[in-house]
């Protein structure tokens, strides 16, 4: 198999076809991937004329793509060379308006099936003959990439006369080249370069059907896929490109604008206020009802995500929070229960109302992304530790009014307040982690409305309350529960060791994050802070002094970290390879197959899928073998490379996992929880 791809390329590459044909088309040159010839509309030279209307035929195989002027990430252009040409001034290629394609998980512009390059040649004479010598190159590519350089010859009489069929065929292509600002209803109004994305916005009278951008800007420069969005009428349009690559220097700024058979290219001045996008997402279904069906995924996914490795360790604080009902009349038991969904839901609004916050400011979120901060780190771990503490029966006082306390003693006090905070608490150590459909819901609501992120939310912490929902409807469920006892003291050691446990997993994840010597000083201040919380003192004024001192500086020491090394300076497990994006494209060329596992110290979801699935027989043993490459990128600390990425297959979350391949070439994306089944079959898939 490997010899015959091997003399294909070699034969293809080394092919020169040199044909003369008299008239108004060239010989052409054929194989499997490509048939190229030159066609003159104009049967002869006219007396008068001096201008010949041309064009290059290109008629791609089954599945190969030819590339525009401008390739998109990788991939280079038709061109022709007219040396040894007779009666030729000047020769000019025009373009018609290409399309998106995606090879490899890499955005491409060029064409399929058939495209017809007009050619607009000045002669030097009129009414004298053209010799015409093509030397063309031409790069297409399907599974493989192969480049063809060969040769066409044209010659055109002294004459008159126009070929009809060729001049269909030519003009056909002329209308899709896009047109000037000035002949096109289409207006783009601005264009503004960040360090993250190209933002484009544009209007016209007829509304958007289905737009798309391409922008040129240079070989340095490349993009990924564009969000577009239109407002409600369709006539305005705001589209965001993330940037994959850039120059130093921002060059001169020129956009092809397409929709449908409608294009216009324009070179918009910069502006340097990105407009915010108030529109609407581009969607093939009516929004209410995409809408409803995302709601219902999340409220699917925020359920499913009581059982995942994440929401484990909050276990603690759940029991903790049950034992306090034992006893307790059915009404007390019921509030009790729907406090603490309360908590839960408000814990989301605010993260939703956050979010638009952040987006508001340009900020680029994304679902546990709290976790790669240290201070957020800095403030759980003191929560944790606290609240163990306080389990432990260490101490019991009643702390300083503050969030910190009223969590730290949920557990033990009675009160609303103590269920309320149970509540926000398990929400928000719920978020690291990813689960079946919500990785879907969550691209949803990042990507769409302010409204679609209120209402994804809404259902995801209503998925996520819904054991809390079901006791408050039936508190008969809760009898189960044996009486108070000293069975209780025994639970709440237990329980505390838990949190311990996950005390240590986020100082492990701090010093992930911020390195050993912030997680070791916050650690150290966090102690410092609960041997001050236990201590009597007089004056309870000089212990919540002391207290919130503790925790301030517990926050600017995690915020002030010098950051640990990037991910390709980390050391990475046996067998895997640092992510390198635009690595994928050249390792699938080459016949082998990419397996990219994008995780996270705080991702414990991650952490399960290694330790079940990946790390194990059969999948670690197939991950090992020749021809297949296991890479992975690191996600601890925020990473702009990898932050694109995901958004470029609309995921803003983790544990995210893909599997290229010659039959996979865009990917095969896998679920969220991995089964070896589900692996091996991706990995057989793509080979």
């Amino acid at each position: 198999m490997t010899r015959s791809i091997f003399g294909f390329l070699v034969a293809l590459v080394s092919t020169v076809w040199t044909s003369v044909a008299y008239g108004e088309v060239s010989g052409s040159y054929e194989n499997p991937a490509v048939s190229a010839r030159l066609i003159s509309v104009e049967n002869g030279v006219a007396p008068n004329a001096a201008t010949l209307s041309l064009g290059l035929d290109i008629q791609l195989g089954d599945g190969w793509k030819a590339y525009w002027r401008s390739p998109g990430e990788v991939g280079l252009p038709p061109e022709i060379d007219w040396a040894g040409s007779q009666n030729l001034l000047n020769a000019e290629l025009l373009w018609p308006a290409p399309e998106r394609f995606t090879a490899f998980g890499i955005e491409n512009f060029g064409y399929h099936d058939q495209v017809v390059l007009p050619i607009r040649v000045q002669v030097l004479k009129a009414g004298e003959p053209v010799s015409l010598e093509a030397r063309v190159t031409l790069l297409t590519c399907k599974e493989i990439c192969v480049p063809h350089d060969f040769q066409l010859r044209l010659y055109v009489p002294a004459g008159t006369g126009i070929d009809s069929q060729m001049a269909e065929l030519v003009t056909d292509f002329v209308k899709r080249i896009p047109l000037t600002p000035s002949e096109s209803d289409i207006r783009v109004e601005s264009a503004t370069l960040t360090d993250e994305a190209l933002i484009v916005t544009a209007s016209s009278d007829r509304p958007f059907n289905d737009p798309d951008v391409f922008p040129e800007m240079g070989p340095r420069f490349t993009f990924g896929a564009p969000d577009i969005r239109t407002n409600a009428a369709g006539t305005e349009m705001w589209a965001q490109l993330p940037l994959l690559a850039r120059n130093d220097t921002p060059t001169p700024l020129r956009v092809t604008l397409t929709d449908g058979l409608r294009a216009v290219t324009a070179e918009p001045e910069w502006s340097r206020n990105a407009p915010k996008p108030p529109f609407l997402l581009v969607r093939n279904m009516p929004n209410f009802i995409q809408t409803l069906t995302i709601a219902a995924l999340a409220f699917l996914g925020g359920f499913i995500l009581n059982a995942m490795p994440c929401v484990l360790p909050v276990l603690s604080i759940k029991l903790a929070s049950a034992l306090n009902y034992a006893g307790k009349t059915t009404r007390e038991v019921r509030k009790g229960f729907l406090i603490t969904a309360l908590g839960v839901l408000s814990f989301m609004w605010v993260l939703s109302i956050g979010i638009l916050v952040l987006q508001f400011f340009g900020v680029n979120v994304g679902w546990g992304l709290q976790f790669q901060s240290p201070a957020f780190l800095s403030i759980m771990l003191l929560v944790l530790v606290v609240f163990s503490a306080n389990l432990f029966g260490v101490f019991e006082i009643s702390l300083p009014s503050s969030f910190q306390t009223r969590l730290a003693n949920s557990g033990q006090r009675a009160g609303y307040a103590g269920d309320f905070a149970t509540g926000a608490f398990a929400a928000v150590l719920a978020t690291p982690c990813s689960a079946p459909f919500l990785g879907t819901a969550v691209a949803f609501a990042l990507a769409g409305r302010p409204i679609d992120v209120l209402i994804v939310f809404t259902a995801l912490g209503l998925g996520l309350a819904l054991p809390y929902l079901v006791f408050a409807w039936k508190p008969g469920l809760f009898r189960i529960i044996p009486k108070p006892g000293r069975w209780m003291i025994w639970v709440k050691w237990i329980l505390g060791l838990l949190l311990v446990a996950t005390a240590l997993w986020l100082f492990w994840v701090l010093n992930g994050v911020a390195g050993i010597w912030t997680a070791g000083m916050v650690l150290v201040l966090t102690l410092v802070f609960v041997v001050i919380a236990t201590v009597p003192m007089s004056r309870n004024s000089v212990r919540g002094a002391a207290l919130s001192l503790i925790a301030v500086l517990g926050v600017f020491t995690a915020n002030g970290s010098v950051p640990t090394p990037v991910m390709a300076e980390r050391n990475l497990d046996q067998n895997w390879v640092v992510f390198d994006r635009g690595e994928i494209s050249r390792m699938i060329s080459q016949g082998q197959v990419v397996f990219v596992d994008v995780t996270a110290d705080w991702c414990l979801t991650c952490k399960a899928n290694k330790a079940l699935v990946l790390d194990r027989s059969p999948v670690a043993d197939l991950l090992s073998e020749e021809g297949v490459v296991a890479m992975q990128a690191d996600w601890t600390r925020p990473n702009a490379e990898i932050s694109r990425y995901l958004e470029s297959h609309d995921r803003f979350g983790i544990p995210f996992n893909i599997v290229y391949g010659p039959s996979a070439p865009d990917g095969i994306v896998l679920s969220e929880v991995l089964t070896t089944n589900a692996v091996l079959g991706a990995l057989e898939a793509a080979q």
